[in-house]
């Protein structure tokens, strides 16, 4: 949900986009968290790395919304993976 608020936030109300934004901040330092636990580079590049995985399942969630097709949400993460943007098998063999 916070996608598709993201897409309106010029419109949303001063107290929604604090919400938006600390939601996006909060999963992007998560991400950033798992990253640098799986070795994958330092603080920064992490960071980098994990907004541009962020953008990707939010571009993913919106796509899929449009189709209504939650096969293609599937098809997108996937072609992330084999892309090597989301390390799954960095992520793994590091927990």
């Amino acid at each position: 949900m916070a996608s598709f608020m993201a897409a309106e936030y010029e419109d949303l109300p001063e107290e929604v986009k604090v919400e938006v934004k600390a939601f996006a901040d909060t999963n992007v330092a998560w991400l950033t968290d798992v990253l640098i636990d799986a070795g994958l580079g330092d603080s920064a590049s992490c960071e980098r790395r994990a907004r541009s995985i962020y953008t990707a399942v939010a571009g993913a969630q919106l796509m899929a919304r449009i189709r209504c097709d939650i096969g293609l949400f599937d098809e997108l993460i996937l072609t992330c993976q084999e892309a090597g943007l989301i390390p799954m098998r960095q992520i793994q063999a590091s927990r």
